[in-house]
């Protein structure tokens, strides 16, 4: 045997003993012997760098430093889910999808683990990266540090599709979590404070070297890609087992909700034995063509549901209510505790909302209050212990004057929030809109964080987000911890949101209820800026989605002189405010006022490709079949309840073939 044919060899003794003992939990090989073939496989790497693969189980050790982490778009959005907090919600949730898609349905049940959602792509049987969840569109390029984990497959076995990728959650077993803090705590350092926050911390230190030393692990949960061959959720978790990926065995299929239910009762209490953190269960439609008939809102898939554990709640003691500025001039009041542990974190802030549920709780300064996390992630405020509160404690007065600009506050009729109308002269009010305007999802300027945002304001460099154009290199680089190279990312960052297309601006600045989903709706209405600044109130609400609150909005915005003058300096800067030539030679308007239901499976284009032509043709993709609806576009399998619904409303019922000749 050659040196090239004995490093193969062990390379891949190395990858089967890895794989049994991270994966599957059975060791075949002590840890010594294991340490010593991994040394003498270092060795001859060493000595034969012709032979180098970046796969190699020697790569595993970590090593590399990475400085800045790249942001990458995901091959498949990574949607978020709805949650549900009682089985009477999943029950409605059934009723709704069963309206929309025929037969008999199945459920594949599985836990939620609570750690750090992670996206892995895989070419031709080997890991090409990792890439952290992010905004759900895009996220940040950890795949040096991911390589590190043992549980995920360098390579994978068996058979697998030639390109896709793989979701799952990255977690750190509470058995390894307090061996860390154990660690920590006998070198006089901080422990860490949760599992969750460590594990997602982990996946952006620079060294992946200390990313190794964690023991994190990573357990798989979807396959996403093209003609993977896969017909069921449940199907496609055996699938990934097989090829290697660390899968948990919780996962049930079961016929009917009534087998959810039992799902979910078992695991409350049975979840607590567990080695992970897992706040709830995931129930997903178990045939992928029916969650293809189903599809998506614009957050959520339709054919999933978190079913999420009932909240744990503590008592704790209000010390104070202080007052917070959001960048519309929303004012939020802000419980103020004495710090309390609650749900693997320190909690000692909660929201109070508005004045109405201050008046609600009558809750006072020196309550007992309970505290539980909204769908353990936001804490709140859920009731007042009135049996202990001091004979002393003073009704609370909601503030008449904004905490820092102290302009008296309005409060517009029907809405439950108090304002500040001190558009250009509340500082909280301007950093935010900056802040909005600079996000990810909106103009994504990188090199530009929120801090830095307040300090430029702060500065008097600018003063709203028309003046980020104006700003250069050598105006930038006095501030406070701004090095040569992070004024010249900035700057650069600046230059390069010019290109950002038209929606996500109009996303950007920060028109009042017009969010991503709305300010896409409007762009692919009209098209450009000048077309909406012109519309009337009632063109406005004409368009898909868009109500009375929304169009009076967005008139008001382009009724003011000083917004217009904003606007017009982006236009002089070169940022987009109408949609491209190049996207608008594949738009039309000859399906206008059209409504379509796409269902069955097709041969000529995808179901996702004819939705997108009817959109870009300026028809309307609706869900279910009424009276309202204009054609079916029927491909195979479309269900018989849907033929015969459509037949009886009227409604036409159209092959792929002549929906394509109709806008050719």
């Amino acid at each position: 045997m050659n040196t090239h044919e004995y490093i193969q060899q062990l390379r891949t003794e190395l990858r089967e003993h890895n794989y049994n003992y991270y994966v599957l939990d059975n060791a075949t090989i002590s840890d010594y012997d294991f340490d010593v073939k991994l040394k003498e496989l270092q060795d001859l790497e060493e000595k034969h760098p012709e032979f180098d693969d970046a796969n190699s189980p020697t790569h595993r050790v970590g090593g590399q430093v990475t400085k800045n982490f790249n942001t990458v778009v995901h091959n498949h959005r990574m949607y978020s889910l709805d949650n549900s907090y009682s089985l009477e919600d999943l029950q409605d949730w059934e009723t709704r999808i069963k309206k929309m898609i025929d037969g008999d349905i199945e459920y594949t049940c599985e836990l939620k683990y609570d750690g750090a959602s992670i996206s892995i792509t895989y070419e031709n049987g080997a890991i090409v990266r990792a890439v952290t969840r992010g905004d759900g569109f895009q996220g940040d390029d950890v795949t040096t540090n991911i390589k590190t984990i043992k549980s995920v497959p360098l390579l994978l076995k068996g058979d697998y599709p030639p390109k896709f990728d793989i979701r799952g959650e990255i977690v750190l077993p509470f058995e390894g979590f307090m061996k860390m803090n154990e660690e920590r705590i006998a070198n006089d350092e901080e422990p860490y404070r949760n599992p969750r926050n460590t594990a997602s911390g982990s996946l952006k230190l620079q060294d992946s070297g200390e990313v190794a030393k964690r023991p994190l692990d990573c357990l798989l949960y979807n396959i996403t890609g093209e003609n993977l061959g896969i017909a069921t959720q449940f199907e496609s978790l055996e699938k990934a087992r097989a090829m290697g990926f660390k899968v948990p065995e919780a996962s049930k299929l079961v016929a009917s909700i009534d087998g959810v239910f039992e799902f979910i009762n078992y695991w409350d209490t049975a979840r607590h034995n567990l080695p992970y953190e897992t706040d709830g269960v995931v129930v997903k439609v178990n045939n992928l063509y029916q969650q293809d008939e189903l599809g998506y809102t614009s957050k959520s898939p339709r054919w999933a549901m978190a079913f999420k554990f009932k909240a744990e709640q503590v008592s704790t003691r209000l010390n104070d209510i202080t007052y917070q500025v959001g960048r519309t001039g929303a004012i939020t009041p802000v419980a103020n505790l004495e710090p309390i542990e609650l749900a693997g974190t320190t909690v000692k802030r909660a929201s109070l909302h508005n004045a109405d549920q201050i008046e609600k709780l009558d809750i006072r300064v020196g309550d007992a209050v309970f505290v539980e996390k909204g769908g353990e992630i936001i804490p709140k405020i859920i009731a007042v212990d009135l049996s202990q509160r001091p004979v002393n404690a003073k009704l609370t007065q909601y503030i008449l004057n904004c905490p820092v600009c102290e302009t008296p506050l309005v409060r517009i009729e029907g809405e439950a929030k108090h304002y500040c109308p001190n558009y250009n002269g509340c500082t909280p009010q301007v950093v935010g809109r900056i802040q909005h305007f600079i996000s990810r999802k909106a103009m994504d300027i990188e090199g530009l964080g929120g801090e830095t945002v307040a300090l430029l304001v702060k500065e008097g460099l600018i003063t709203n987000y028309s003046d980020l154009y104006t700003l250069q290199k050598e105006d930038v680089l006095p501030l406070e911890r701004m090095a040569e190279k992070s004024a010249d990312n900035l700057i650069q960052g600046i230059l390069a949101s010019k290109t950002i297309p038209f929606e996500r601006v109009l996303f950007a600045i920060g028109i009042r209820f017009v969010g991503e989903t709305v300010a896409k709706k409007l762009a692919k209405h009209y098209k450009s800026i000048d077309a909406i600044a012109l519309a009337s109130l009632e063109d406005l609400e004409k368009v898909d989605e868009i109500g009375v609150k929304i169009a009076e909005s967005v008139v008001a915005f382009f009724a003011s002189e000083e917004k217009i003058i904003t606007i017009e300096r982006l236009r002089l800067f070169g940022v987009q405010l109408e949609i491209s030539a190049e996207k608008l030679a594949n738009q039309t308007n000859k399906l206008e006022g059209k409504a379509f239901v796409v269902s069955g499976v097709f041969v000529e284009v995808s179901r996702t490709e004819l939705k997108k032509r009817i959109e870009d043709n300026g028809g309307k993709n609706v869900s279910s079949i009424s009276s309202k609806t204009d054609y079916v576009i029927a491909g195979d399998k479309m269900g018989p309840s849907k033929k015969e619904k459509a037949e009886k409303l009227g409604v036409s019922i159209i092959s792929e073939f002549e929906f394509l000749e109709m806008i050719n």
